[in-house]
């Protein structure tokens, strides 16, 4: 036994003296030729091998290979021009680098899932790295994406942003792909990606890629408008450690909010543990009292338009961002609370002429809806994100990478839906295990999703009134909400005739005139009859802020919809997939030929308890699977680049859809390039758009599949089209009701044609342009329908009201056009703009297309990325405007006025510690706008920064 143990160690000793002999290592740094800095992340490869490795945070390297020299240093870096190095010896070699103009030779994935040139993508694409978000003057990097041409950003929040492309924003956008190291980002209950909560620190984040327009035929059925690409730093190529402080003040001259501070903090630590072997992990955290929504417009919530009325003048009045006012009820009613009861409850000699009074109230429908609370009542305004994430990645061969990962966020923000969405202490996490290669990869990821705290700001304030005074209660009439207001309001309407009438005796009218003129006093005095009646059915309504408010609705949020307004999802998404470039495998480089396929699977397990889903009886699960393969071939030299792609999904609850795209790329003269595409693109209806089941400030929510209308009895208990309702309820006439009808619930697809130009000139100016038209057919929306309470047409007095989920019988087109400019001056300075256009038509009558774009948006920048002492200042300069637009949402319709704002920073580099500090602020001229009606108002917000380890 102990000879073995000796022989074992003396083939290890002799193994490992072998090994040592035939490897070399190589070492060295790399520095900047005109500063003489150091430059770190450059990658340093060996010519014709795989072998290579990248400088450290002090331009260091340190490269082992089997090799022996002579052989050849190939050195590269983003901003450089590339140089090749012979190496004769193992003595440390010092490598110089002359800086390049990089205008225009970014390298770009995501418009064909290969790398290429942006100067050569078929399609529009824009691209920030890690150096433009650096001296960004925005907030966050997530905010950058909202200047990028032919972006829109809708604000839920600070801290829930929604970045949408041609059209059809929303607060949640399910026509955007946003793919985080690979992994679609989405919530899988809500079916969009809920912004930066989860995700990548800002000190984590290498690049962003926006494929703007079609991009299902790759990316799957959620890139019906566009893909996000956000990808992470690799901890071989940035090692070391940094960190960022950012502290700021908003809420400057705000209305509702008081002056408060902006916190953020940001960590990143990664190391190379051997050429073989790294990890990392980041940290952010961020607090603020967030922006705040305070539109306290009528609001008619059937005819979907405001009103001119108020509180005061309006007995039903439905402020936008008031909440409990949803509550409405004709108080006609001959229930004995309400104004019919309240007369038949008085003595016989009385009714008749209190009912002839009366009678110009009982002629028509008289609503009344609940007295409500602010907004900024009942959500706490402290918003807060904290992120963490982290990996270990192994180079099984210089050639093949396993890695695990993950990335976890919880936070609290709002989200605007149907109705107002608090999300309280919300968790989210993403795990992936992956395998890479130069050619192929394959991956599998699980999104696990917590709702924590979450509540609907609606719901809750409605049941939180109920909780202190019900609307009616039959056990206890008298100390019901609505009772008490008819009494009071048919007291005082009496009241005031007889008074008024008794005057006009006494000045000598007969019974007749007295009469006339009593009545008219009477109906001239309706609003305060109206506010003393609401004053005595509010009477000890608790104070918004004090304890008794605070015990109401806490015990209100804290029960599962629709007992309470807390809201459960435990949603998950599971997803497999792979990826494999043929071209070198086959031998085609060559030949100009580029061969790649690839597939996935994925389930999403929906888990609200109910509260979301109609998945009272158990988790829903939802299988989707897709194929996808593209060809591209070059000819006459690389003149001319032809791609087709196809991709295959299939979703169970629906049909197949294939989804082709072809594009051209001509190279009309050196760096000029015309591109032209024909995309189809398709969207399955989200997971909520089939399976939502609920119940919002004014309608049922429920989704589009057959078994959502017949647990709702849509067979038996007919639901009927919203104007013919109104018709009716305006007439009293049944003959004018149309029941509504639904037809096969399908998946929503467009055509897309697109033509641009980029070109790039003198290595100076860079121009883009392009157009293009969008043919969408079964178009994803809703309609609002009525039904009967009762089953009879009688029940229509309190109907039901429905927004199902439905695809339009008539198709839709968009249409628009882009351009943008750079141009890198003299002294470090640059200038850039863009200008964008996108519109809609052939809307159907009655159907919300949510189209919500502004027609026209531009963006101007200006910035020097060195001056003064030592160049070591810069500064940054952008201007944005965009135009006004009507808004459609399923929780309000409004018009949204035009905006600018202007968002600013300098800042000065301490390159002996890789430092750079930021003074800088977004809106910094503080004027409050709105990008979405409905939501919060937007002012300044101004800080600094320090960031170490950033050079």
């Amino acid at each position: 036994m102990r000879s073995c143990r000796l022989l074992l160690c003396l083939l290890i000793l002799t193994f490992s003296t072998i090994a040592s002999f035939a490897q070399v290592t190589i070492t060295g740094n790399v520095k900047n030729s005109s500063s003489n800095e150091m430059v770190a992340a450059a990658s340093v490869a060996i010519k014709g091998t795989g072998t290579g490795t990248f400088t450290d945070d002090k331009g260091n390297f340190k490269l082992v290979s089997k090799k022996t020299p002579p052989f050849t240093l190939v050195v590269s870096s983003v901003g450089y021009e590339s140089r090749e190095v012979i190496v004769t010896s193992t003595t440390p070699v010092t490598i110089v680098l002359d800086p390049a103009v990089s205008l225009g030779s970014e390298i770009v994935v995501s418009a064909s899932r290969v790398p290429e040139r942006i100067l050569e993508s078929p399609v529009s694409i824009e691209r920030v790295n890690a150096g433009s978000i650096r001296v960004a003057p925005a907030t966050s990097y997530y905010d950058i994406i909202g200047n990028l041409k032919g972006v829109d950003m809708t604000t839920s929040s600070l801290t829930f942003k929604t970045p949408s492309t041609r059209g059809f924003n929303a607060s949640g956008n399910t026509r955007l792909n946003q793919i985080v190291d690979g992994m679609d980002n989405q919530a899988p209950g809500l079916n969009f990606s809920v912004g930066g909560v989860v995700g990548l620190t800002e000190l984590d984040v290498e690049s962003i890629e926006l494929l703007s327009g079609a991009s299902s035929a790759l990316y799957g059925p959620g890139g019906m408008n566009g893909t996000i690409l956000i990808n992470s730093k690799d901890p071989f190529k940035y090692p070391g450690v940094s960190a960022q402080v950012k502290g700021g003040v908003m809420n400057i001259n705000s209305p509702v909010r008081n002056t408060s501070a902006y916190q953020d903090y940001s960590i990143r630590w990664a190391q190379k543990i051997s050429n073989k072997f790294a990890f990392k992990v980041a940290a952010q955290y961020m607090q603020a009292n967030d922006w705040a929504p305070y539109d306290s417009s009528n609001y008619d919530a059937i005819a979907f338009k405001s009103k001119t009325s108020n509180r005061a003048t309006d007995p039903n009045y439905n402020g936008v961002n008031v909440y409990g006012d949803e509550t409405t009820l004709d108080i006609r009613g001959s229930q004995t609370p309400f104004i019919q009861g309240v007369i038949a409850s008085l003595p016989q000699n009385q009714q008749q002429q209190v009912a002839q009074i009366m009678a110009p109230y009982l002629s028509s429908a008289f609503n009344v809806s609940r007295t409500g609370y602010n907004e900024t009542d009942i959500v706490d305004p402290k918003t807060y994100n904290l992120k963490l994430s982290g990996g270990l990645y192994y180079k099984i061969t210089d050639k093949l990478m396993a890695s695990v990962s993950g990335y976890w966020g919880t936070g609290t923000t709002v989200y605007t839906g149907s109705d107002r969405y608090v999300l309280k202490d919300l968790k989210m996490g993403q795990y992936k295990l992956e395998l890479k290669s130069k050619n192929w990869f394959l991956r599998g990821y699980t999104t696990q999703e917590n709702s924590g705290k979450s509540y609907n700001a609606t719901v809750s304030t409605r049941l939180t009134n109920e909780a202190w005074r019900p609307s009616y209660n039959p056990a206890n009439p008298l100390g019901s909400w609505y009772p008490r207001y008819s009494g009071a309001f048919v007291q005082g309407a009496v009241t005031t005739f007889q008074q008024a009438f008794n005057a006009a005796i006494a000045a000598g009218q007969n019974p007749q005139q007295a009469a006339a003129t009593a009545q008219a006093a009477m109906l001239a005095n309706t609003t305060l009859l109206n506010n003393i009646a609401r004053g005595y059915a509010d009477s000890a309504r608790p104070a918004p802020g004090s304890a008794e408010f605070k015990n109401y609705f806490n015990s209100v949020i804290t029960k599962p919809i629709p007992q309470g307004g807390l809201f459960v999802d435990r949603s998950d998404l599971y997803m497999v997939e792979g990826q494999y470039n043929l071209t070198e495998p086959l031998n085609l480089e060559h030949k100009g030929t580029d061969i790649l396929v690839g597939g996935n699977w994925k389930q999403y397990v929906l888990n609200s308890q109910g509260t979301i889903f109609a998945d009272t009886t158990g988790k829903i699960k939802i299988n989707e699977m897709g194929v996808y393969a593209q060809i591209s071939q070059k000819l006459f030299g690389d003149a001319l680049k032809l791609t087709a792609s196809g991709r295959y999904d299939k979703n169970e609850n629906f049909d197949g859809k294939f989804t082709p795209r072809f594009s051209a790329v001509v190279k009309v003269a050196k760096d000029q390039n015309i591109r032209l595409s024909y995309q189809t693109a398709y969207r399955f209806p989200t997971t909520q758009n089939q399976w939502i089941n609920l119940q919002t400030g004014t309608a049922f929510l429920i989704g589009g599949l057959p078994q959502l209308r017949e647990g709702h009895h849509f067979d038996t208990n007919p639901v009927y089209t919203q104007d013919s309702y109104l018709a009716f309820a305006g007439s009293g006439d049944p003959s004018k009701l149309v029941v509504q009808q639904f037809n096969k619930y399908k998946p929503e697809t467009s055509n897309s044609y697109e033509v641009g130009y980029k070109g790039l000139f003198a290595n100076k100016l860079m121009f883009d342009v392009y157009g293009y038209y969008a043919h969408y057919k079964d178009f994803l929306g809703r309609i609002n329908v009525v039904q009967s309470s009762t089953g009879e047409i009688s029940g229509l007095s309190k109907p039901v009201f429905y927004s199902v989920a439905v695809n339009s019988a008539s198709s839709v087109n968009t249409y628009g056009y882009g351009f943008s400019v750079e141009y890198l001056l003299r002294n470090n300075f640059s200038v850039n703009g863009n200008f964008y256009s996108d519109d809609i038509t052939n809307v159907p009558a009655n159907f919300q297309a949510q189209f919500n774009t502004p027609k026209y948006r531009t963006n101007i920048g200006i910035a020097n990325s060195g001056f003064g002492w030592k160049k070591r200042m810069g500064f940054n300069v952008v201007y944005r405007w965009q135009d006004s637009y009507y808004n459609e949402s399923t929780f309000i319709n409004g018009n949204v006025s035009a905006f600018s704002t202007v968002d600013a920073m300098v800042s000065l580099k301490l390159p002996d510690i890789k430092s750079m500090i930021k003074l800088g602020g977004t809106n910094i001229t503080n004027h409050y706008y709105l990008n979405s009606y409905g939501n919060p108002r937007i002012g300044g917000l101004y800080y600094v920064s320090f960031a170490y380890n950033v050079l």
